[in-house]
């Protein structure tokens, strides 16, 4: 057993698809074995380093030392890179180069492993996959909601502070900008240490597993359910619950859940849902009482309210970067009263109609 994985069958095929930094090239194929080493990564980030295992991890660090001599007499290829290296890349050669087991421990400590130490966006569909070019959204880009935006970035950099968190409701209007400002988090706080991790609705059933991916790890994550609603017997729906008020798993610490969702109640009811008014049983209301009050089980909801009209033709010259003439302004009107609606989404749409590459205008003023 190797506590780090080998190199490729082919290590030409593994540095053309390395897409390295900058600086010898063999070096930085070498780092991935230690980022890649997620079995090993996850003991040192929940166990202390023993003797033991120290001395192994030495004999390995001095096996790919090793293999990188050979590789660069081999191969002495100059850059392949054309990027600055990270600093969780630096820190990374400094281990390959001369570092201790006590070193590499440090490593996973502060940056994490694998895909965690390389990206800040994630799609969680059962299996968690990067997201190597994640939505640029900014805050800067919003338009309306001041007192709505400001509460949810408090709650958020008091979450990075390691103060404790409640769950975060965005509920509101299509259109309105929740989910702009949930990805906006992202773009302001990763260099703090936040991750935002999306959460696909079928993925639920699996957020125990999730959680206990994510614990460990030395970031604090955003878990964005987004658009969410369930039907009266939808199952995902007890899992939400548990999640929320807690179960026999526990919410690790660095992990904040925030929802967007049209339904202040999140769950889609009908009048045949509503049980007899007359019947003796209690237990049918209590239920329905239940799945009305999941929202209740935010601790923070932040509630946005559809656009007026001035407040859309304030987004549609945001975005644009000038005041509306006459003629803009009358043709702003008339692609949103063509069905469309007034909203942030909206206004985007008409900007982009009029060859402008607008960023992410959703939402700044109301409050």
């Amino acid at each position: 057993m190797r506590l780090f994985p080998p190199l490729h069958e082919s290590p030409l095929a593994e540095l053309f698809h390395a897409h390295p930094p900058r600086g010898e090239p063999w070096a930085w194929v070498l780092c991935q074995r230690l980022w890649y080493a997620e079995d090993l990564a996850r003991r040192l980030l929940t166990e202390p380093l023993t003797p033991g295992l120290g001395d192994w991890i030495e004999q390995e660090l001095s096996l790919l030392r090793h293999e990188l001599a050979q590789l660069k007499q081999r191969y002495p290829f100059a850059d392949f890179g054309l990027r600055e290296a990270s600093p969780a890349e630096q820190a990374a050669l400094r281990v390959l180069q001369g570092g201790s087991a006590s070193e590499l421990q440090a490593l996973y400590r502060a940056h994490g492993y694998g895909i965690y130490a390389q990206h800040t966006a994630f799609l969680y569909d059962r299996k968690m996959e990067p997201v190597p070019h994640p939505d640029p959204a900014r805050f800067s880009d919003l338009v309306g909601y001041a007192r709505q935006l400001q509460a949810l970035r408090q709650h958020v950099e008091g979450f990075l502070e390691g103060k404790e968190a409640v769950p975060v409701l965005l509920y509101g209007a299509r259109g309105s900008g929740k989910s702009t400002a949930v990805k906006a988090l992202r773009t302001e706080y990763s260099p703090r240490g936040l991750r935002l991790v999306e959460v696909l609705p079928d993925s639920l059933e699996q957020l125990p597993a999730l959680l206990a991916l994510l614990a460990p790890l030395p970031y604090r994550f955003v878990l964005y359910l987004d658009d969410l609603a369930f039907s009266s017997d939808d199952e995902r729906f007890h899992k939400l619950k548990a999640l929320l008020e807690g179960a026999v798993y526990e919410r690790p610490p660095n992990v904040l859940v925030v929802a967007t969702s049209n339904r202040r109640n999140l769950v889609r009811e009908q009048w045949s849902d509503r049980p007899d008014p007359n019947a003796p049983e209690p237990a049918s209301w209590d239920t329905l009482q239940d799945k009305l009050a999941l929202a209740d089980r935010f601790g923070l909801v932040l509630t946005f309210p559809p656009f007026d009209q001035p407040l859309y033709l304030e987004a549609v010259a945001h975005i644009l970067g000038r005041p509306l003439d006459e003629a803009t302004r009358q043709a702003a009107l008339r692609f949103a009263l063509e069905g469309r609606g007034f909203s942030g989404r909206t206004a985007r749409q008409f900007a982009t109609i009029q060859g402008v590459k607008p960023g992410s205008a959703l939402g700044q003023r109301r409050g």
